[in-house]
């Protein structure tokens, strides 16, 4: 029972640590990958605060080198599905009635303890497992995560300082429930941090939930739940299993006590699991809480009046940082034709330093994709390209898979602004450019806006501000986050809430107390000091 109101810690973004030649970071990350890289991690799932092993395990494969064994992890089965909701009901109500500072506490203890002694090896399991670059990774699995934790709690203290008025003789209260069953995170491989957040956020307001990753990114989420326990949470509330996603679907979806999801990952399965909700909406005891966000295809706009060299740079960095494999990364750009020399110019003297390989090697940029599924999907974009007429690849196309998922940062041009890689999102380090006429700027911005059913991000460069104003007024739809003068990637949590529209999701921006809201069912409450004996009013004398 809380006994004041009490003030939360100060927050701020953590500080995002360089890892320069010949720091002390550098090098305790580097000796962290090389411990993980010769070890082999036995990941279990966990169900009511245990470790659950199957014996039936499936491989963890580095991307850049996909015949190197670095651990496995162990698949469950539907009993293993309902055992994880059955642990969370069974912790909804103690985990409910917790006290909200007890609750903050765990997580910011978990932000603490990542920031602190398991930051080498939160970074050093991304790395080796999403072929992230030390630098992505650190602004994502370490940076990001610890202000997801931090903020959010943040962001609880407020919603709960958010109150009624009152008159005389009358208290009003609002009450900010948990809601009622249990919320099913589904988490992507792309982000440690956004794996991280989608449980934590909806427990922190009360919830337990059902988890499950990507089979492709539990190298990281075990160490993410070996924070979360040691910071104190307790069993049943955040159970994590690694299951088939259509039979977890199945049960999941399927169960009575099922009161929301958080979700990110691909649109086409997010639509499915809306329309099997919907399919499933007599079942329920109340309508689920729907939040997710999908993909993207994320462009960058240039006016003639904007610089080259910022255009330039951030298409490199927008397009190709973490292999293109960002929900908001720089998929198709639209050059005006007097600027095209300059920007291709300076494209080209950038790509041919970029190098590609292995994270453990500082001086890569760019990795591999994270698996052969997606390598053998981004290549068909490749070639699919390699054979329109109306598209020229004027730098990349060239792969390799025989040791790691390699693809080159790809640049094609194309004549058709509708054409296929303009259109379709291809989540790989593939970018493709339309050429317009200077006089027609004003035309080609609706050509952004209506190219694609997605609104995730985008971004404007230009030098003049009419046009700044009027792109940003024709664009409005067209990206939930919106950048001027910058690349369209990098959001960070308490600067720019991130979340898109259209095929992108509900845009319910993760980083910002509208996610919370989503996660709390509110009461109203009023109490009457002295309540009437009379039942007449005045104007029945």
């Amino acid at each position: 029972m809380n006994k004041g109101f009490f003030k939360i810690p100060d927050v701020k973004n953590e500080p995002v640590k360089q890892y320069a030649p010949g720091s002390p970071e550098r090098a305790e990350l580097q000796a962290m990958y090389d411990k993980l890289w010769n070890s082999v991690r036995d990941i279990p799932m966990y169900i009511d605060g245990k470790e659950v092993r199957t014996g039936k395990t499936e491989r963890v494969k580095p991307p850049h080198d996909h015949h190197h064994n670095v651990g496995h992890y162990h698949m469950g089965d539907v009993t293993h599905i309902q055992s994880a909701i059955d642990a969370a009901l069974k912790a909804r109500k103690q985990w409910a009635a917790m006290s909200w500072e007890q609750r903050a506490s765990i997580f910011l203890k978990a932000a603490d303890l990542i920031a602190g002694p398991y930051r080498a090896e939160i970074n050093a399991a991304t790395m080796i497992a999403q072929s992230k670059t030390a630098f992505q990774t650190e602004i994502d699995a370490a940076c990001e995560l610890i202000d997801f934790l931090r903020f959010n709690v943040k962001y609880m203290a407020e919603i709960y300082n958010e109150q009624p008025n009152s008159q005389p003789g009358i208290w009003n209260r609002m009450e900010y429930r948990p809601l009622e069953g249990f919320v099913f995170a589904v988490t992507p491989f792309n982000f440690t941090a956004i794996s991280g957040n989608l449980p934590a956020s909806a427990a922190l307001m009360g919830n337990v939930v059902v988890w499950k990753p990507s089979l492709y990114q539990v190298y990281s989420a075990y160490v993410v739940m070996k924070v979360l326990i040691e910071a104190g949470l307790p069993a049943g509330v955040i159970n994590m299993i690694m299951t088939d996603p259509a039979e977890t679907a199945r049960v999941v979806l399927g169960n009575p006590d099922f009161a929301g999801i958080h979700y990110t990952g691909s649109t086409t399965v997010f639509r499915s699991i809306w329309k099997t909700i919907g399919e499933n909406i007599h079942l329920y005891k109340s309508y689920p809480r729907i939040v997710g966000e999908t993909g993207g295809k994320d462009y960058v706009w240039m006016h003639p009046s904007a610089d080259a060299t910022e255009v330039a740079v951030a298409l490199i960095r927008g397009a190709f940082e973490y292999q293109g494999q960002k929900c908001s990364a720089a998929s198709r750009a639209y050059i005006p034709a007097s600027r095209w020399k300059e920007v291709n110019e300076l494209l080209g003297r950038m790509l041919s330093e970029i190098k590609m390989g292995s994270p453990r090697d500082f001086s890569n940029f760019v990795t591999a994709v994270i698996h052969e599924g997606a390598f053998d999907r981004i290549v068909n974009y490749i070639e699919d390209a390699r054979k329109n007429p109306d598209c020229q690849i004027i730098y990349g196309g060239k792969y390799n898979k025989s040791v790691g998922y390699f693809i080159e940062p790809t640049v094609i041009v194309t004549k058709n602004p509708k054409s296929r890689t303009m259109v379709e999102e291809i989540f790989g380090p593939v970018l493709t450019i339309y050429i317009y006429e200077d006089a027609q700027w004003e035309a080609s911005l609706e050509l952004v806006n209506e190219t694609s059913e997605y609104a995730l991000t985008g971004a404007i460069f230009s030098r003049d501000r009419y046009a700044i104003e009027t792109a940003t007024i024709r664009l409005v739809d067209s990206a939930g986050n919106f950048y001027i003068n910058d690349k369209p990637t990098g959001a960070v949590v308490d600067q720019q809430p991130f979340g898109g529209a259209r095929g992108s999701g509900t845009n319910d921006k993760a980083g910002s107390k509208l996610n919370l809201l989503r996660w709390v069912s509110a009461r109203s409450i009023k109490e009457t000091f002295v309540p009437p004996i009379d039942y007449t009013y005045p104007f029945m004398k």
